[in-house]
């Protein structure tokens, strides 16, 4: 017979019992106090246990991330700066009028999706591996072009059904420069500024989408900088996010082409990834050793990082795929 049975069945028959036997009614209410108790306790432990939506579960390290950000991210000053800001004002704030909107953009390598799961880690504490996080990529999830109705719903009705079981939920779009345009608007109203929609609330969520988009225009903002003998760190958001924001917006081979996202400010910021230098991934190569469980060996890391790919072509300044291939070549060299 099942808890919540039987404490329905003992509290049914407490009224009729009364009447006629007071000590047995004492009983019948003794057990079921005690059976309550039992069940809240054995509802404490179930949470203890198996992954929620409660504090328990999620919970955000304002600390971590701000440390993480600082020893893991090479090179990102700026979304660095930018995501820890978003990130903690949105978490701090009770009652935030619309979700958390993130689009994040650079070339491959760059730290976009290491970002990501920086957030998740310090604020799930099954980190990307939490049953709140919903985790899309374009090429796999929205392939054919001649399905996007379909998509469409099943993205809509996704999302909805996530967030009413978590309010606290994120969702993260992969490759937003291969979805097919038009695709990502359908979710438009579930960003939007609505205290509810049907019922349900999407104020406490977040929405990450990344994306190469707009990483030649970043590229050449940095190489700019470079040819005017200016420091690196001296670029700021302001330097490259409205230009980011519209030629992604006027990217027709973009997800993000055109969209009401853009078109009705709901994305919070647009964050930009600069290319790595050779300085850079270096640092990548003497991390990726540590978590490896190896001495960082600064030659074997030197070997690694000079046999790269580096553009312009005339310059070479910028590592081609950032640090993205740094745990497969470092196989190779040790």
């Amino acid at each position: 017979m099942r808890p919540f049975f039987l404490l329905g069945f003992l509290l049914s028959n407490i009224t009729a019992t009364a009447a006629i036997e007071p000590i047995s009614t004492s009983i019948a209410v003794g057990m079921a106090a005690a059976l309550t108790g039992f069940l809240a306790t054995y509802q404490n432990v179930f949470y203890y246990f198996h992954e929620c939506c409660r504090p328990e579960w999620i919970s955000f390290n304002r600390t971590g991330l701000e440390v993480a950000l600082d020893r893991k991210l090479f090179g990102q000053h700026v979304a660095s700066r930018v995501i820890q800001k978003a990130v903690t004002g949105f978490m701090n704030n009770k009652n935030p009028k619309k979700p958390l909107v993130l689009s994040l953009h650079g070339w491959t390598g760059t730290g976009k999706n290491f970002v990501s799961q920086l957030i998740a880690e310090n604020l799930y504490k099954e980190g990307m591996a939490s049953s709140f996080i919903h985790q899309f990529v374009s090429t796999a999830h929205f392939p054919h072009l001649s399905q996007i109705e379909n998509y469409k719903s099943q993205l809509q009705q996704w999302v909805k059904g996530n967030v009413t079981n978590c309010p606290r939920s994120m969702f993260i779009f992969d490759e937003m420069d291969k979805m097919h345009p038009g695709l990502i608007d359908c979710i438009k109203p579930y960003l939007d500024y609505y205290e509810n929609l049907d019922g349900v609330s999407y104020r406490q969520a977040i929405f990450i989408f990344l994306s190469n988009a707009g990483g030649e225009h970043i590229t050449q903002v940095a190489l700019d900088f470079w040819k005017e003998g200016r420091d690196r760190e001296e670029i700021q958001l302001q330097d490259l996010e409205p230009a980011l924001s519209l030629s992604v917006f006027n990217n027709k081979k973009s997800g993000l082409w055109h969209t009401s996202l853009i078109d009705k400010n709901l994305v919070d910021f647009f964050v930009p990834f600069l290319p790595l230098e050779y300085r850079h991934v270096l640092l990548c190569g003497m991390a990726e050793m540590s978590a490896k469980g190896l001495k960082p060996d600064q030659d074997v890391v030197d070997q690694m990082a000079r046999d790269l790919v580096y553009f312009p072509k005339s310059e070479k300044i910028f590592s081609g795929k950032g640090c993205k291939t740094i745990g497969g070549k470092l196989d190779y060299y040790t």
